[in-house]
């Protein structure tokens, strides 16, 4: 069913996905309101920083641009009333430049309903999508497409997270601890690198915790539809991998091709976790760091490839992010693709005198060997399998 802003519509009460549908970058969340129409506290928000909740009623995933939230309903608290889905843009973008947006409800696979954005001049960063909301017993959704004056911490206010002035991580000392804790606030913060911002420091530690490097990218999903909107009839098996180097000198290769999966509490620290080959992992590809033995580690280049599939950079939309403890989310974008080379170096981990230097790189190559001589990594090459 198509609707129009406006319009409502009864869903089943069971598990449903709603999915956000995005021509470009966007930042998707969702609230879990209740009769004051305003969340209770910060775990009634769903965003890049908090992917679920804390009852796991609501999670999101990605899947390059493009956003699902399951949202289980027949679980949720019986004092819910609401969950709101909105979006909203990085920088100074308004919804306009996203060239198209839309959401839609799923049941078991199939689309119930669908409503299109009209963003023709459209001048708001933000928007108020849509919401599953409670009426006489039953559940129904609203296609809103409101717009929204701001960027996500108003928007966030405005359904009553107490939201955190915090700033991005640098190289200056951490601040003395205040000696009482403050009250406890939602942090929105989210660090882009960019031509314009390719690198980031963060201050050293005796220990970084357990890193996380995410790949995601656009896969479609026949089962909605959504291949045939956004293009490309083949899908393409991305992996992720690394070139690591320790203190020590000693050099390696993390990557599915050749089940080289590496160790997280041995040499070489780092561990690819699996090999998405079909798509249906909506999280994307993982490759954890162990950040207590960083003081061994020398340098981490992170890079994907397209194993199979002919090579359309332009339609993956890709996009790693690193979770670091205590460190808001880092996120590089692969926006410069090359579509007649199918290897991408995306970023590389650097210590410097104990501090973890985050740098872009976004560079596109031939293959492992033309990547190896541009960073002079030194590795013997000769074809492989998985």
């Amino acid at each position: 069913m198509n609707m129009t802003a406006g319009g409502n519509a009864s869903v089943p009460s069971q598990p449903l996905t709603v999915r956000v549908l995005s021509g470009a970058a966007v930042d998707a969340s969702a609230f879990r309101l209740f009769a004051t129409g305003k969340v209770k506290g910060d775990a009634d928000m769903v965003f890049y920083g908090q992917p679920k909740n804390d009852d796991a009623t609501i999670a999101l995933t990605n899947d390059g641009n493009n956003t699902a939230f399951s949202v289980d309903l027949n679980r949720l608290q019986a004092d819910v009333q609401k969950v709101a889905f909105t979006v909203t843009c990085d920088g100074n973008q308004t919804v306009a430049g996203l060239q198209r947006l839309a959401i839609q409800v799923e049941a078991a696979g199939q689309v119930l309903l669908n409503g299109v954005v009209d963003l023709n001049g459209r001048q708001e960063a933000a928007l108020i999508l849509g919401e599953l909301y409670r009426r006489n017993s039953e559940w129904k959704f609203r296609f809103i497409a409101q717009g929204f004056n701001g960027g996500l911490k108003p928007l966030a206010e405005h359904f009553g997270v107490d939201v955190a002035d915090s700033p991005a991580p640098t190289t200056a000392p951490a601040p003395t601890p205040a000696p009482t804790p403050a009250a406890s606030k939602i942090n929105l913060s989210k660090v882009s690198l960019t031509k314009e911002k390719p690198a980031i420091s963060l201050t050293k530690r005796d220990n970084f915790g357990e890193i996380r490097i995410n790949l995601n990218w656009h896969r479609g999903n026949p089962a909605t539809g959504l291949r045939a909107v956004f293009g490309g009839s083949k899908g393409i098996d991305l992996d992720l991998g690394a070139f690591v180097e320790l203190s020590d000198g000693y050099k390696t290769v993390i990557q599915a091709l050749g089940n080289r999966f590496g160790s997280m509490d041995s040499e070489p620290y780092v561990q690819l976790q699996g090999d998405d080959r079909t798509g249906e992992f909506s999280t994307g590809e993982w490759l954890h760091v162990n950040g207590r033995e960083w003081k061994h580690i020398r340098e981490v280049l992170i890079f994907a490839f397209i194993y199979e599939g002919v090579p359309s950079w332009d339609k993956t939309d890709g996009v790693v992010s690193l979770f670091i403890p205590d460190q808001p989310p880092i996120e590089t974008r692969m926006t410069e693709g090359q579509n007649n080379r199918n290897m991408c170096a995306i970023a590389r981990l650097v210590n410097e005198n104990g501090n973890i230097k985050v740098e872009r790189i976004n560079q596109f190559f031939n293959g492992h060997s033309d990547m190896d001589k541009a960073f002079g990594w030194g590795f013997s090459w000769k074809a492989g399998s998985k």
